[in-house]
């Protein structure tokens, strides 16, 4: 009998379980044309609300990776480990965490994206780097992951087409928040990369996709079956993000940040985070032996970390853009820094010029948020909370207002919250 996307749709609109067959016609329809993107938007609205089962998510993803080429990297002379965030505000941590690997003995190839709306992208933030490209073709990708051990870089056009058309169809049809689509389209890229091993750092708190923690762990548990189903290591942590990561939150301030990591020093939660994961990754890919906080502390992943750039077109040494406009937040009591919503801080990012509201739009290198005090830190009224910075001064007043109401200081400190939630896997 055949299949329509009618019936597809119409099945689970009402609840049904979708089959093998229905599944692989609807994603190659899909990618080919047809299947129209208001076919494709019902129905991504119908798992929203529907859900799908272990089975279903299974196939989707397998269905999104033969829509297109999967990297072999079998001529890789290092174990292959990949590591994954699901976004958050000042996530830095693929910067210093990626060369720091590389040096510890694994290859990384690190696929990424750009930001959209709150959420930093990690491709944005390298591009605050002179020269560097993000655009690597296969041949000189596989290359530079036997040479450098190291690669971040975008996906290229042939990995999960299907992918790339239902990620630009949700972002605007309301359907960004169902887990069956986020963990397929996570999954479906990093499986197609080739990679052996996978770490997953899923967020949760008000920065993050994940508001509740349940969210999270029934996202973390669902990626890590889908991995082990593909035969790829897989695990997660979860890891909070109510509030940002680091002090650093925009696209150079983030680069400059990452720096001070791999030159040993750096915020302690940025250090923690990636030293954590680090461990997990090198554990993955059966390097468990090799103590990163040691390598890090060698400036071996420093050297890394300007080889790997030097290969994209990049100059490690270039002075990297400052925002033209400034505005300072001080204190107007004393006490101490009860909380920093993350979201907050990254809605006034946003609008500085950091983020964008269109994947077409253009970022600013410079524009972002420093903070200067943490939670818990004691304050006096008058001393300096955070650095506003833009390239127009328009954009300073409403950014102001974001980030004012996400500080808050009382009188006493809030109990401190872990960093690392839990692991799954």
């Amino acid at each position: 009998m055949s299949i329509t996307a009618i019936d597809v749709i119409r099945a689970k609109r009402d609840g049904e379980a979708l089959s093998d067959e229905q599944i692989d016609w609807v994603i190659d329809g899909f990618t080919k044309g047809v299947v129209a993107d208001e076919q494709m938007a019902a129905l991504a609205m119908a798992i929203l609300l529907r859900g799908m089962e272990d089975r279903e998510i299974a196939r989707w993803t397998a269905a999104m990776i033969a829509s297109g080429e999967r990297l072999n990297l079998s001529t890789v002379d290092r174990p292959t480990v990949d590591k994954h965030s699901t976004g958050g505000v000042g996530d830095k941590i693929t910067l210093p965490l990626t060369p720091l690997v590389a040096a510890c003995g694994a290859a990384v190839p690190q696929l990424s994206g750009r930001g959209l709306g709150h959420t930093g992208g990690t491709l944005d933030k390298l591009e605050s780097i002179p020269g560097w490209s993000a655009a690597v073709a296969n041949e000189a990708f596989i290359a530079q992951l036997r040479e450098v051990g190291a690669v971040i870089c975008q996906a290229g056009e042939g990995l999960a087409p299907a992918d790339r058309k239902l990620y630009a169809l949700r972002d605007v049809t309301g359907t960004v928040e169902s887990i069956p689509l986020i963990a397929s389209s996570i999954m479906s890229k990093k499986i197609a990369e080739g990679t052996s091993a996978l770490v997953l750092d899923v967020k949760v708190g008000t920065g993050a996709f994940m508001k509740e923690i349940g969210q999270a762990r029934e996202l973390a548990r669902t990626m890590v079956e889908l991995g082990r189903a593909h035969q790829v290591t897989t695990v997660a942590l979860l890891t909070d993000m109510s509030t940002p990561l680091g002090l650093a939150v925009g696209n150079a301030l983030e680069v400059e940040e990452s720096l001070a990591v791999l030159a040993g020093g750096g915020p302690a939660d940025i250090v923690e985070l990636t030293l954590a994961l680090a461990r997990e990754m090198l554990a993955a890919a059966g390097l468990s032996e090799v103590d990163p906080a040691e390598v890090l502390a060698s400036g071996r992943a420093m050297d890394s970390w300007r080889a790997m750039i030097q290969a994209q077109g990049g100059d490690p040494d270039a002075p990297l853009e400052v925002a033209k406009e400034s505005e300072i937040i001080r204190a107007t009591t004393s006490g101490y820094v009860e909380s920093i919503d993350a979201m907050g801080i990254g809605l006034a990012a946003w609008r500085l010029g950091a983020g964008r509201a269109r994947k077409e739009h253009k970022v600013s290198a410079g524009a972002g948020v420093l903070l200067h005090k943490r939670p818990g830190e004691k304050v006096a009224a008058g001393d300096v909370l955070a650095e506003l910075r833009a390239d127009y001064g328009s954009r300073i007043p409403a950014a102001l207002s974001a980030a004012t109401d996400a500080i808050v200081v009382a009188k006493q400190p809030a109990p401190s919250a872990p960093l690392i939630i839990d692991r799954i896997g």
